[in-house]
């Protein structure tokens, strides 16, 4: 697997913690993730850009790791 780095560089693992760092809007929905977000549990993907998780009110979804610092 490769080095997942958060918005600041920091190494992310599985099941780590992050927080957004900006309100991401969710495609497909009309649902807006706040900045400030708490996201528990992530989970690794095959890009080094992307990490999987499950918001407060959505299920599998897929983030960029350049809106996210780890918590």
């Amino acid at each position: 697997m490769s080095d997942v780095k958060d918005s600041n560089g920091t190494a992310l693992n599985d099941g780590d913690s992050v927080t957004l760092i900006k309100d991401l809007k969710v495609k497909g929905t009309s649902v807006t993730l706040k900045r400030g977000t708490l996201i528990k549990n992530i989970r690794l993907t095959g890009d080094e850009e992307e990490i999987e998780c499950n918001a407060d009110k959505v299920k599998g979804l897929v983030l960029k790791t350049a809106f996210l610092k780890k918590a």
